[in-house]
């Protein structure tokens, strides 16, 4: 991990306590379902999504590969 990395990663957990849905809005963009978890979250309670916005970007990794339903393969 590099120090830009690095940097870039406490500037959106600053950004996840201050305001929770930026910080994860940074990480994983705004129409994500991670976004709009966090945001009904902070509405629900400020600490719920402060808490939730920490989660998601220490752990959560935002280059995931998403399976749709035609990538199975069948085997016969």
């Amino acid at each position: 991990m590099g120090l830009c990395s690095c940097c870039c990663r406490c500037l959106e957990i600053l950004c996840a306590i201050l305001l929770p849905p930026l910080g994860v809005c940074l990480r994983h963009g705004c129409c994500s379902m991670e976004f709009w978890i966090s945001v009904l979250l902070t509405i629900l309670g400020y600490l719920p999504g402060v808490l939730y916005a920490a989660y998601v970007i220490c752990s959560v990794d935002p280059d995931r590969v998403r399976r749709r339903d035609d990538d199975y393969i069948y085997v016969a």
